[in-house]
């Protein structure tokens, strides 16, 4: 089978969708650092649309750059930067279905440790007018040389010794003030790198005047692609695709205005473009990721391996939408373009797609890390105000639960969390009251204050429930 070329495009099957502008006429506006699955299943896509609707704006070609490894490269680099996704989802009678599109904005592939000063360049060329990053919250710490933060700093550097403007810097990763964040990095970058880039005093401040840092939120499922998942799309391609993308139909990308040097045409359908991005990353991590460790430490305990397989359970499912609607959604504010029934709808949808088979034991890592951005902040709040928190105990009791390390039918399985040990110590297996005592004052996910006394013993009587019932009944018996 031949390799996926642009030379194969016009060959492909009808029902492929394929790039319908002209890619040779694409200038290099945009360099994405860390160009791994993620990046290319919501920025490029959202980039190939923009092309699509607005061929004749041919600034936004993709430079896409690995930052460790080059097995991005080797797999697109022979096939011209294109590749294929894979949209998958089921019909309404549960018949596996996909729908396949040959990405074609990502037009030079780099691999920084081989040629940092090639992505040096690249960032401080005249056409580029964002730098985009996907680096995961490690790379953020590192700033040494050769890092993400370091490459940008000296492109930044190049850029004004040239007299040229400034730039874009917009974090795509999945971290609270994503922008900001980025901001403080390339800053402190700059006072630690001081003579390294060569420039005089003033950089930091040309920086801040010219460059701008949008915070945003994404939020798409993109499964690990599998070698039978390469066979597949290369199958129905007719073409080898080295590495295709997987994700499900629902996308939501907000980011906020901030675009210093222009940006593309987005398509509102697949980006909203916001003056603040604070309060979509609130609906994410409360609804979307809160929910999703609630689901994935009642699965994992009841043997239900998958996220769909989970909310398949009615009891489940009852309980997540009451834990939405009822708790969590009262937490937030009043959104333009966001309604609330819609919105938990397709979270309920999304859930359900078998075709993602997203593993409740993949999602209830690190729990130390993800639950104090997920649950503390609904639960302080609802806990202020009075109102009841049920729904949101029973999450923290699942926890509890799931940290004795083994599940309902006493198979074991390994904590993987970066405070493993420390949460090893707690009383887990204790009296429930006890127990639940010990988990709410672990300072380092719940913070310095102790427990709430209804909290306190709403945990314990799930705990107690979930000991001595299982998972299924305990739900079963709140639908009640």
């Amino acid at each position: 089978m031949r390799r996926l070329h642009p030379d194969l495009l016009a060959a492909l099957p009808p029902t492929v969708q394929r790039p319908a502008y002209d890619r040779g006429r694409l200038a290099s506006g945009i360099v994405h650092l860390g160009i791994g699955a993620f990046v290319r299943a919501h920025l490029a896509v959202a980039v190939e649309r923009a092309l699509e609707q607005h061929p004749q704006d041919r600034r936004w070609g993709i430079v896409g750059v690995s930052m460790r490894q080059a097995d991005t490269f080797d797999a697109l680099a022979p096939q011209a930067g294109l590749y294929t996704l894979a949209v998958r989802d089921a019909a309404s009678d549960g018949t596996p279905r996909q729908r396949l599109q040959v990405i074609g904005c990502v037009r030079e592939l780099l691999v920084a440790p081989r040629e940092p000063q090639a992505v040096i360049d690249r960032i401080a060329a005249p056409e580029a007018a964002i730098v985009s990053l996907t680096i995961t919250e490690k790379g953020y710490h590192a700033s040494g040389e050769g890092s993400a933060v370091d490459l940008i700093v000296r492109g930044l550097a190049l850029r004004r010794a040239r007299g040229l403007a400034g730039l874009t810097l917009l974090s795509l990763d999945n971290l609270p003030s994503n922008g900001r964040r980025l901001r403080e990095r390339v800053l402190a970058r700059v006072a630690e790198a001081g003579a390294a880039v060569r420039e005089p005093e003033g950089f930091a401040d040309w920086i801040d005047a010219r460059c701008s840092f949008p915070c945003s939120m994404v939020d798409r499922i993109v499964p690990r692609t599998t070698l039978s998942d390469v066979q597949a799309v290369s199958t129905s391609l007719g073409a080898h695709d080295a590495w295709p993308v997987l994700a499900e139909p629902f996308t939501d990308w907000a980011v906020e205005d901030r675009f210093v040097a222009g940006r593309p045409a987005f398509d509102p359908m697949l980006v909203r473009v916001v003056p603040e991005a604070a309060p979509w990353e609130q609906v994410k991590l409360r609804l979307v990721n809160g929910a999703h460790s609630q689901i994935a430490y009642l699965g994992a305990m009841a043997r239900w391996p998958t996220v769909d397989a989970a909310i398949a359970q009615g009891v489940l499912a009852a309980h997540i939408e009451a834990l939405l609607r009822d708790e969590v959604e009262p937490t937030l504010g009043a959104l333009a373009g966001w309604e609330r029934n819609a919105y938990r709808d397709a979270l309920m949808q999304r859930w359900r797609n078998p075709a993602l088979a997203h593993r409740c034991q993949q999602i209830a890592m690190d729990g130390s890390q993800k639950i104090p951005q997920r649950w503390v902040a609904p639960l302080r709040e609802r806990l202020a105000a009075g109102l009841p928190v049920t729904r949101m105990a029973l999450g923290v009791a699942a926890w509890l639960h799931y940290l004795r390390g083994r599940d309902e039918a006493g198979e074991a399985y390994a904590i993987d969390d970066p405070l493993a040990a420390a949460l090893r110590s707690l009383p887990v297996e204790g009296e429930p009251e006890l127990a639940a005592q010990a988990l709410l004052a672990f300072e380092p996910v719940f913070g310095p204050q102790a427990g709430h006394p209804e909290l306190t013993a709403r945990v314990a009587a799930h705990l107690r429930a979930l000991r001595g019932q299982g998972v299924a009944a305990t739900l079963a018996a709140m639908a009640r």
